[in-house]
């Protein structure tokens, strides 16, 4: 089936699983969490299910249960993690079509050097690179830096005045991180590297290109030290809840993260991401001629938490029992059912205007597996999504152009 007939699926890889006691089921493999095999291992599981793309979790502190709070010091649950796009690396040429997007925290990471990586993840994977943007709010993540100081937000007085300011600041940061990396892609031209030993040539100077920026929080001068990516962009995502991530992502992103809990839900988080787009000035021909926004609409995906089994009662006793060890709390709406009743699901919530979702597996990789062999399967045989991939690049498979090259529109040189 074609692109355009099929639903987007992705997969959101996080430790032993998102529910806090994963590691702890027979089939999960705690002890393996730091090596590369277990990663290998489920990727090629996702990739044997044509999933769109999976993203990789990360942070700059230890994981907590409130990804807001401060390191709640608990030993029941997993702490530790592997760097995301280093994982992400290590992949790339395990697999063959599937996208990978790590995260990566804009509040603490140079934008050059995240630009020049995930560069690097692009060509290393010849296309199917992505980066999902975050922000840090926690004073104990900046800490470990010492070169700012964040006072921390508490989930009770994130409407406070102080709080609104503060997020709007991080969230401003990220849109100029994004906006550096995206010149920085672009400051080789395609053709820069002529490699011709007859004119003892390896690289074409007046195609190499200065980006200039200059922001409240970094400026940066360029070129890349990495020649253009495959994609020209990598695939950039945001998670996204409420107006200022929103704004975030219509600012920013290819694609968009978000966390309904019906279909009801869906309509109007999809209606505020769209006025989001439209006042930032998306797809506006004027705005994007002065390098503002993007121009093509936002993928939306709707993420969620799934634990399936072969009955609904088993998917909830199976819930339940997780539970009783550490309760599963989450931002995106927790579905404990059968593979089939999630694609009825998918289904009446694609035809509320989605694109697609990102599915966090609940335990690994027994929901993962279960992912791929049981839920696409179903899928397919309702006509819903590819029996074969498709697009080579990530931006392909999604339907988005390849970016033209804004020093070589404006006739710059370096």
């Amino acid at each position: 089936m074609s692109t355009s007939d099929s639903l987007h699926l992705a997969v959101a890889l996080s430790d032993a699983g998102w529910h806090p006691a994963a590691w702890r089921e027979a089939g999960a493999r705690p002890a393996q969490l730091s090596t590369a095999g277990y990663w290998a291992d489920l990727a090629a599981t996702a990739e044997r299910g044509l999933l769109d793309l999976l993203t990789i979790e990360d942070g700059f502190g230890l994981q907590s249960h409130d990804h807001l709070a401060e390191p709640d010091r608990r030993t029941d649950q997993v702490r530790g993690r592997l760097d995301a796009h280093l994982v992400a690396a290590l992949l790339a040429p395990l697999t063959s079509r599937i996208g990978l997007v790590p995260t990566v925290t804009t509040t603490h990471t140079e934008p050059f050097h995240t630009a020049n990586a995930l560069a690097t993840l692009d060509h290393d994977s010849l296309g199917r690179a992505g980066w999902r943007v975050q922000v840090s709010v926690r004073a104990d993540e900046a800490r470990h830096l010492g070169r700012r100081t964040l006072p921390g937000v508490r989930r009770e007085h994130l409407d406070t005045p102080e709080t609104v300011r503060l997020v709007a600041e991080l969230f401003d940061e990220a849109a100029d991180a994004v906006e550096v990396a995206r010149r920085l892609w672009d400051s080789w031209e395609d053709d820069a590297e002529i490699r011709d030993d007859a004119t003892n040539r390896f690289v074409d100077r007046d195609k190499l290109h200065h980006v200039d920026f200059t922001g409240p929080q970094f400026s940066v001068r360029g070129p890349a030290i990495t020649p253009r990516p495959p994609q020209g962009h990598p695939l950039v995502a945001v998670l996204a809840h409420r107006e200022v991530p929103y704004r975030l992502a219509a600012r920013s992103a290819d694609v968009v993260f978000v966390t309904p809990h019906d279909a009801d839900g869906v309509r109007s988080v999809i209606g505020e991401v769209r006025a989001a787009e439209a006042a930032v000035g998306r797809g506006n021909a004027d705005a994007r001629s002065a390098g503002a926004p993007l121009g093509e609409p936002l993928r939306i995906l709707a993420d969620l938490v799934v634990l399936l089994d072969q009955t609904r009662a088993a998917a909830q006793e199976r819930l339940a029992r997780l539970d009783a060890r550490a309760p599963l709390r989450s931002d995106a709406a927790i579905l404990a059912t059968t593979p089939s009743d999630l694609a009825d699901l998918l289904l009446e919530w694609q035809q509320a205007g989605l694109d697609g979702f990102r599915l966090r597996p609940a335990v690994l990789p027994d929901d993962l597996e279960t992912i791929t062999d049981a839920l696409v399967p179903e899928l397919q045989r309702r006509g819903a999504f590819r029996t074969a991939y498709d697009e080579t690049t990530l931006r392909g498979r999604f339907g988005l152009s390849r970016p033209a090259n804004r020093y070589v529109t404006a006739g710059s040189t370096a």
